[in-house]
């Protein structure tokens, strides 16, 4: 019944996780679809690749922001 809901109006996502402050996971709050921002800033569909290359990112923000603030 919920995708069904969503075939017909469209998904409605919601955050789910930030990975960067431009880079985000999305889920749809009806279905459970998962999706992410790419480069371009459009949403593409959250597969295992894209999901390892955001923890890396997330990995690599993280530890400039730490440094980031040790520094100032």
């Amino acid at each position: 019944m919920k995708k069904i809901f969503c075939s017909l109006f469209g998904h409605h996502y919601a955050v789910s996780k930030e990975v960067t402050l431009h880079i985000k996971e999305y889920k749809c709050i009806h279905c459970g679809k998962e999706v992410t921002t790419d480069v371009s800033g459009n949403l593409s569909n959250l597969t295992p690749e894209l999901q390892d290359i955001n923890k890396t990112l997330e990995n690599i923000f993280q530890k400039r922001h730490r440094a980031a603030k040790h520094a100032a």
